[in-house]
């Protein structure tokens, strides 16, 4: 080996060479933490929220103008499009309870599976609108119409969940899944009672009593949206506010009061809420089983983040868009009304069975 050569590999070799350019190591890749990872991420949600964005605003224009025999922009237009819009803020304000409610009750329970429903929301519905109609006949259908009717309802089935919440998780055992449970048992009794009560029913009573079971945006009134709308405002605002906890209350019990949380405590707040927004959308419309499963499971699929005011939007759009769809499809091409739940149960149901087969279990 020559002078020269034994140069260069002393150079190599010594720890103490000077650095150039060539010599360098590559530089680590920079770690990017937070609710959207990278760039890539970023791009995915946006393009989420525009696309979803652009069907909420093409469902809406299509059920105003669809069938508008006036022309556009004309007061005959916008007078029949006016006749339409209490439909359509009746279905913003039940996506926008379903997607908060569902969203945050599977934070509580740490379960991407069960929803609200579980707790007999849609069970006792029913069960108050068979009674009125087993009871005072045809005229217990008019009985349940109206504003005070109608908090009337929402109080019933609140004060239930709450009681419930309270009871089951305050007490020596205070444990959700024991919680669950119950509300299985109940909504099942309350099922079994109002099926009794069906068959005893006249065959013309009992079709008017299905007109009201479905979930139906006819169900609504509009004398109820001045007082729905500002309840889940106030609501979803305060979950809004509440996202950060809801973060951590996601990561479990154990965790969670490890960061110093008053689970409990938080868990109560957070069930009544939801008991809220519940109660509201199923006395305004009626039961929808799988609307805030879906909602849920696609703002879980295509946000792909624990940020809650990241979810929060997604699955509200998402809710939007399925109704207003559902809601077009069922009036402009089936001619069948406001019954969306035939679209909604339909596709949620798909998608459960779906879910529950690639997952493998609840």
């Amino acid at each position: 080996m020559t002078l020269e050569k034994q140069r260069e590999v002393r150079e190599l070799a010594s720890p103490t060479r000077p650095v150039t350019a060539e010599t360098r190591p590559p530089a680590p890749k920079r770690r990017r933490t937070g609710p959207l990872t990278g760039k890539k991420h970023i791009r995915n949600y946006v393009i989420a929220m525009v696309v979803l964005g652009a069907l909420s605003i093409f469902f809406t224009v299509a059920i105003m103008s669809w069938n508008n025999p006036m022309p556009f922009g004309s007061d005959g237009y916008w007078m029949i499009a006016g006749m339409r819009r209490d439909s359509l803020l009746t279905i913003a304000v039940v996506a926008l309870c379903h997607a908060m409610a569902t969203i945050a009750f599977q934070t509580a329970t740490n379960n991407r599976i069960i929803t609200p429903g579980i707790m007999g929301f849609g069970s006792l519905y029913t069960a108050i609108q068979t009674g009125f109609v087993y009871v005072f006949g045809m005229a217990g259908v008019t009985m349940l119409v109206g504003v005070p009717q109608f908090f009337l309802q929402m109080i019933i089935m609140l004060i239930l969940a709450t009681a419930l919440y309270t009871w089951l998780l305050s007490g020596k055992f205070s444990n959700i899944h024991i919680m669950l449970l119950v509300g299985v048992v109940i909504g099942g009794t309350l099922g079994s009672l109002s099926n009794f009560m069906q068959r005893m029913l006249t065959p013309s009573e009992f079709d008017v009593l299905t007109a009201r079971l479905f979930g139906n945006i006819s169900n609504a009134r509009a004398e109820y949206l001045p007082y729905a709308i500002p309840i889940a405002l106030a609501v979803t605002l305060v979950l809004w506010l509440w996202a950060p906890k809801l973060n951590v209350i996601s990561l479990g019990k154990t965790t969670s009061m490890n960061l110093g949380l008053n689970h409990k405590r938080e868990l109560i707040k957070l069930l009544m809420l939801v008991s809220i927004l519940i109660s509201m959308a199923t006395a305004l419309v009626g039961p929808m089983m799988f609307l805030g499963f879906l909602t849920a499971i696609l703002a879980y699929q295509f946000a792909d983040t624990y940020s809650h005011r990241l979810l929060f939007p997604m699955a509200f759009l998402f809710g939007y868009c399925i109704l207003t769809g559902s809601y077009f499809i069922l009036r402009h091409v089936w001619d069948a009304a406001g019954a969306v739940t035939i679209i909604v149960e339909l596709i949620g149901g798909l998608v459960f069975l779906i879910f529950i087969l690639r997952k493998g279990r609840l």
